[in-house]
């Protein structure tokens, strides 16, 4: 709700007492606006369609509609005093306010050094004005100045949280409010509401103090170059310098809109693990065998002792026990092995796996369920050269971040059962994962998202119930290699989306083409394939990837050979009456053949992308002027095994391809 009328640009406020040990009057509470209040404010009466550089000029213009000039007190607060003001007039086009210190003389600081006298000298200093940002209007049971506060939050809101001091430069063809106000409004809600990962929240505030760190140096670099009239050999340095500044804050304003755009933020990931250090052997060389037992009896330990525990196998390992799987997991060095007895385990933390160790559960995955437990971005993260994951069933819950993350290294999950919440099983750049015998559903993300240079193997394995099935980010560009895959005999169905989905960018020609050719055909930014439309769009898909030809528009493609055969056979069915088994066996068969040739034509696009992404290669080299490149470096295509899987009943069709 926006707590009041939508006529209006602003909404009624409640009141909060400051704090700190001074009585300072209640101000109006304004801090806790929703996301729709503040867009509506900035979208409709504040920005508009304005540009950064008339950013001021619009605020100023909002502000002599809605603010009162005079006649009200606010807090004044900084980083080392508050003070009780009374305004005595606004000085719009500055975004400031005319103040006189109220009376009683109200003031709470970190040291006594701030007296009456200290104040009217800072002020007299200041000839009185001071940013509206920095005021906190005093609540009044009226409501008189309600509208006064809560224009002066938007202003503050703004440049604490959406202003950039380089957003002035990069004036384009898109207002500013779309390119920069909308996308930075949404990351604070997306953060405010646990929706992006704590890894990615630190690395954007690091990022955004070196970029205005270095922004600034970079200003003072290109003032002091257009203040000296002098062609000296200084000034040559301090253009080189300012040359190096420039393309560094360049590089971390890229990172920041990475991060800012929600569909890349996730599309491109992050690197937050790359710290998290393997503890390697033990010592004294010893390996343990951890055993968490929900209850331990006699007969669960002599099944134990039989089964996993044995002497011949173990006569040199150490058998240490725990209470629950989390701490088994973190007391592990390289080479150890966790068994789980049967039970279900509430944990409120993350499984970091840095060390090659076996996790096992000991039964069915019904079994041995773990459950996460309280807020948080993950639950399995997989860093060990090798790990292994068998018989245990994951159950996840208010996490930001997929149930399994595969950072580097291999992670082999076998007969699990994986209960989701976000997205599910990440495999990220130069890592391996091999999943085989597993069930997996209820991501509101993708089952599984494959990353770039990466490699994933999925054998009988059940996907089902997410929003897209399998999510291949496949990116053309000389800083990724093109993932491996390989997906046999597995089910992937009622998935919301897509069963597969592949996301690529647009390649510049392919733009060219498409502005040339726009009369003739349509190109799709989004992908919907109907049933009996697969097998031809993948097939047209094919020759786009192979030749220089564009997307027809899928309902005007002219029906291909394959068409007018199943045509005739249709038609021939319906001339010669059969039996009804004759009728069902016909439909096996059609249904048996329709399921090959979606993994072979699934095969074939990816497998295409991949010589697509190995030509781009080449000629890259070619234009550096490498006529010949080596076939063994250059040889990154896809390799590709999609056999015997079966896609049903997925929401928007088997196969779909997403543009960037």
């Amino acid at each position: 709700s926006d707590h009041g009328s939508r006529d209006k640009p602003g909404t009624p406020l409640g009141r909060t007492a400051p704090d700190g040990n001074v009585l300072f009057p209640d101000i109006f509470h304004t801090d806790h606006l929703l996301f729709y209040e503040r867009f509506r404010a900035y979208e409709d009466y504040i920005l508009a369609d304005c540009k950064a550089s008339e950013a001021k000029q619009f605020i100023a213009e909002y502000l002599e509609k809605v603010l009162e000039p005079s006649g009200w007190q606010a807090i004044w607060r900084t980083d080392v005093f508050e003070v009780l003001v009374g305004v005595v007039d606004v000085n719009f086009p500055a975004l400031k306010a005319v103040v006189q210190l109220s009376e009683p003389f109200l003031c709470e600081s970190q040291d006594s050094s701030f007296t009456l006298e200290c104040m009217q000298e800072l002020l007299e200093l200041k000839e009185h004005q001071i940013l509206l940002q920095e005021l906190w209007v005093v609540y009044d049971e009226s409501g008189e100045f309600g509208q006064t506060a809560l224009a002066i939050e938007h202003v503050r809101f703004f440049y604490r949280c959406i202003w950039r001091t380089w957003d002035e430069e990069e004036e384009d063809e898109f207002d500013y409010f779309v390119r920069c106000v909308e996308p930075r409004l949404r990351l604070h809600y997306d953060i405010l509401e646990n929706r992006v990962p704590s890894g990615l929240v630190v690395d954007y505030q690091n990022l955004l103090s070196q970029c205005e760190e270095l922004y600034e140096k970079f200003l003072n670099v290109r003032n002091s170059i257009s203040s000296s009239d002098s062609d000296s050999e200084a000034e040559n340095v301090s253009m080189v310098e300012g040359l190096k500044l420039y393309d560094q804050v360049e590089h971390l304003k890229q990172k920041l809109k990475l991060i800012e755009t929600p569909l890349l933020r996730y599309v491109f990931g992050y690197q937050k693990y790359g710290s998290l250090q393997a503890k390697g052997q033990r010592p004294t060389g010893a390996r343990v065998i951890h055993v968490v037992p929900w209850t331990m009896t006699a007969s669960l330990f002599q099944l134990l002792a039989r089964d996993k525990l044995r002497p011949e196998s173990c006569e040199d390992l150490e058998i240490q026990f725990h209470r629950d799987p989390l701490a088994a997991v973190n007391a592990c060095y390289e080479g150890d092995r966790v068994i789980i007895c049967p039970g279900h385990y509430f944990v409120d933390g993350v499984f970091s796996i840095a060390d090659s160790v076996e996790l096992e559960g000991y039964g069915l995955p019904d079994d041995v369920v773990i459950e996460k437990q309280g807020k948080g971005d993950n639950f399995f993260d997989c860093t060990g050269a090798n790990i292994k994951i068998s018989n245990l069933k994951l159950v996840q819950h208010d996490a930001v971040e997929g149930i399994l993350n595969v950072h580097h290294g291999k992670t082999t999950l076998e007969n699990c059962v994986l209960q989701c919440e976000t997205t599910g099983i990440t495999v990220r750049t130069s890592a391996e994962l091999l999943m085989r015998n597993s069930d997996l559903y209820g991501a509101k993300g993708a089952g599984v998202e494959i990353y770039p240079g990466s490699g994933c193997t999925l054998l009988y394995n059940g996907i089902h119930h997410c929003k897209e099935g399998i999510l291949v980010k496949n990116f053309l560009d000389e800083d990724y290699d093109v993932p491996k895959i390989t997906m046999v005999n597995n089910m992937i169905h009622n998935n919301e989306g897509y069963g597969v989905v592949l996301v690529r960018p647009e390649i510049p020609s392919e733009m060219k083409d498409a502005s040339a050719q726009k009369t003739k055909v349509g190109w799709v930014d989004s992908v919907k394939i109907e049933e009996n439309e697969f097998q031809d769009f993948l097939r047209m898909w094919l020759l786009c990837m192979t030749g220089d030809i564009l997307f027809p528009a899928l309902g005007n493609t002219q029906p291909t050979q394959a068409g007018d055969e199943t045509a005739c056979a249709e038609g021939s069915r319906q001339e010669q009456p059969g039996c009804v088994t004759d009728e069902l066996e016909l439909y096996k068969r059609a249904e048996t053949s329709e399921q090959a040739e979606n993994n072979s034509e699934i095969a074939n696009v990816l497998g295409a992308t991949s010589a697509k992404k190995s030509q781009t290669h080449k000629k890259r080299l070619s234009e550096l002027g490498f006529t010949e490149a080596d076939d063994n470096l250059m040889s990154q295509e896809m390799f590709v095994s999609v056999v015997g899987n079966q896609f049903k009943w997925n929401g928007k069709g088997n196969f779909g391809i997403f543009f960037f």
